[in-house]
């Protein structure tokens, strides 16, 4: 590039004056240069006579056949080597500029021109830095704009980046919660679904137990019925395992066949009867049966329900069917009915008309347990005095559920989806006369308001109860037995004042909550006090002392209690009262301290336990004056060694058969 740089260069007009002979190609002569100097001298002008010949204007170009040197070589070398100066003289061609012909020319020397030269060419390359530097300067401008053009794009690229990230973000955390949402309330819904169908299970298997317990009960009693009166002395304290009781009502049953004394009274009047009961027995649907005043349709496929007209009949069992509505007026046929029995159909809030149960003057049974009600039916008998409705799915009790109805005293609302949030306080206000009440297997967190004043017994159990306030009690002055038995309650949640002060509370049941201590303050006419299947680890000196005549059953099976579970004064005030004692299931490393001193103990169970020995003074006072009140004492599973038991320890025992050891974990 810097080749046809140098070539343009020097082919650039450079306009010189020299003597025209000299542009002829002749070479000037010796005195050239002071005949030059004489005209100077004489005449003006700068070279040339007034009125003389104008210098001549040459163009020079580079020689034919002349090498060519680079400018590295050529610059500023020459300007001290004078050689240099005449081999760069010889380089050129001089080509004569026509000029006025009438001008005188004044020669210039090699060294002149070869200034002249230099000089173009310096400013040639002055030309050239300036143009270079100016173009780097366009470049470096275009570079800076272009780069601060980036950086600004850059810079709003990544506002954009960034925006778009932060909307992409806020649109994920959009998603994320709303996919959160939907899956908590899918989840609640599956896990309400869930504890609905658990609980239902739970229930049926409750059910089904209880029906098990129920035969196997009966059995027992009917095989055993020479040991009952002494076991029912044992055992006669658990209120709790007992059926409610029964009611003062007339007997529905009918009365055995009459005897010949009364045969002539029945020959009388009987045939009329005969007759009309055979003829109402060929109207009953198949799969029921009629007995005296009593009609039975159990398990017989029914969807309706069936038309009577038996103006006798004092007893209906519909059980086990798939009716599912009853119309208005559709005991009009059966007025005289004092039971019926409705369990386990498929009736509805909605399929039971207003006015069904209308024109029953002497009902006092209604039994509508395992249906799909929703709501106390309405407009039931004044007359009525026991109702269940078990196992629906009752969602609320209002002020008029039970309006008109002040003669019932049994009511059993258990398995149902009632709270303390759809039960108004005041919807059991009318029931003046209310002795038992069962609303266990339903959702309370509180013990419900506004309970009558007349209600003897109340069972809560299997609901949510976390706590029990000191008002909470205050109008049931005459209530006898309490069963809280699994719910969440614990000591630190028992108000004080709950019940210390009720003076007919005698029975108590709190299995399967969360009691790591005997509660305190408790009623002072406690008798009975279940604590079975909680966390109890120890007793307190002096829970029971305040209690008059005293505790008589304590049931502490399955708990906590270990060596430091229990102190010498944890049973004081039980001395004298305690019948039965049941301590099995725990960690006792050894017999409670006190238990020698109860003079009125019956029954004591210390089985599957870590007792290791029995001393002599333990469980029978040394000292006592001979009397022998234990009936029966439970020592299996232990690590208790026979062979090392005093003979004496026992001694208060009426009979050694009594006194179960075997099977106990380590050989003997």
């Amino acid at each position: 590039m810097r080749w046809w740089l140098l070539v343009a260069s020097l082919s650039t007009m450079v306009v010189v004056t020299i003597p025209y002979s000299q542009a002829g190609g002749r070479h000037p002569r010796p005195d050239a240069e002071s005949h030059r100097g004489k005209r100077k001298r004489e005449r003006s002008g700068h070279g040339r006579s007034r009125g003389g010949p104008r210098p001549l204007k040459i163009r020079l170009v580079p020689g034919p056949n002349t090498p060519m040197e680079p400018m590295e070589k050529q610059r500023y070398s020459g300007l001290v080597n004078k050689r240099n100066i005449q081999e760069q003289r010889l380089i050129y061609s001089v080509i004569p500029v026509p000029n006025d012909p009438n001008e005188a020319t004044t020669l210039l020397t090699p060294e002149e021109i070869q200034r002249i030269v230099w000089w173009e060419e310096e400013e040639r390359q002055k030309e050239e830095e300036h143009q270079r530097k100016k173009e780097e300067a366009r470049k470096k401008r275009k570079r800076e704009r272009k780069e601060k053009e980036e950086r600004q794009n850059k810079i709003a690229e990544e506002g954009r980046r960034r925006e778009e990230e932060a909307l992409r973000a806020q649109i994920e955390k959009e998603k994320e919660e709303w996919r959160r949402e939907v899956k908590e309330r899918e989840d609640k819904k599956m896990q309400e679904e869930k504890m609905r169908k658990e609980e239902g299970e739970r229930r049926e298997k409750e059910r089904e137990k209880r029906e098990k317990e129920r035969i196997f009960e009966e059995e027992r009693i009917s095989e055993q019925e020479a040991k009952e009166e002494e076991e029912e002395v044992w055992l006669r304290g658990d209120v709790f395992q007992m059926p409610p009781k029964e009611l003062d009502l007339p007997s529905t049953t009918i009365s055995k066949a009459p005897s010949t004394d009364h045969k002539r009274r029945e020959a009388e009047t009987g045939d009329e009867e005969e007759v009309r009961l055979v003829e109402n027995r060929g109207g009953l649907p198949p799969g029921c049966d009629i007995s005296d005043v009593t009609v039975t349709c159990e398990n017989a496929k029914l969807t309706h329900f069936p038309p009577l007209s038996i103006p006798e009949l004092k007893s209906l069992s519909l059980e086990g069917n798939n009716i599912s509505s009853i119309p208005a007026q559709a005991f009009n046929g059966i007025p005289s009915l004092e039971w019926i029995n409705l369990r386990k159909n498929q009736l509805t809030s909605a399929g039971i008309h207003a006015e069904a149960f209308k024109g029953l003057k002497m009902l006092r049974r209604l039994y509508l347990d395992g249906n799909l009600l929703e709501s106390v039916p309405s407009d039931l008998p004044p007359t009525l005095q026991e109702l269940k409705i078990n196992e629906n799915r009752l969602r609320g009790i209002d002020e008029t559920s039970f309006q008109d109805m002040s003669s019932l005293v049994i009511l059993e609302l258990e398995g149902n989806l009632l709270s303390e949030g759809n039960v108004d306080p005041l919807a059991f206000s009318p029931l003046s006369q209310l002795s038992y009440l069962r609303l266990g297997h339903n959702y309370f967190r509180t013990v419900p308001q506004g309970l009558p004043k007349s209600l003897l017994e109340l069972y809560l159990e299997n609901n949510l109860i976390e706590d029990i306030s000191e008002s909470v009690f205050n109008q049931t002055t005459n209530l006898n037995a309490v069963s809280l038995r699994h719910n969440k309650l614990d000591e630190t949640r028992i108000a004080p004042m709950a019940w210390i002060n009720h003076r007919n509370l005698e029975s108590i049941d709190l299995s399967h909550n969360e009691f790591y201590l005997v509660p305190s303050f408790l009623p002072t006419s406690l008798v009975h006090l279940v604590l079975v299947g909680n966390k109890i680890e120890r007793i307190p000196g002096y829970v029971f002392a305040h209690m008059n005549p005293g505790l008589e059953y304590l049931y502490l099976s399955y708990n906590k209690l270990d060596g430091e579970g229990t102190e010498p004064e944890s049973f004081f005030g039980t001395y004298q009262s305690m019948v039965e004692m049941c301590l099995d299931h725990n960690q006792l490393i050894n017999v409670p301290a006190g238990i020698n001193e109860m003079m009125a103990l019956h029954f004591l169970r210390l089985d599957n336990n870590m007792i290791r020995s029995i001393p002599e003074d333990s469980i029978c006072d040394p000292d006592s004056n001979g009397d022998t009140s234990l009936v029966a004492l439970r020592l299996e599973n232990n690590f208790i060694n026979s062979n090392k038991i005093s003979p004496t320890a026992f001694s208060c025992i009426r009979a050694a058969s009594s006194v179960v050891l075997k099977p106990q974990k380590v050989k003997n």
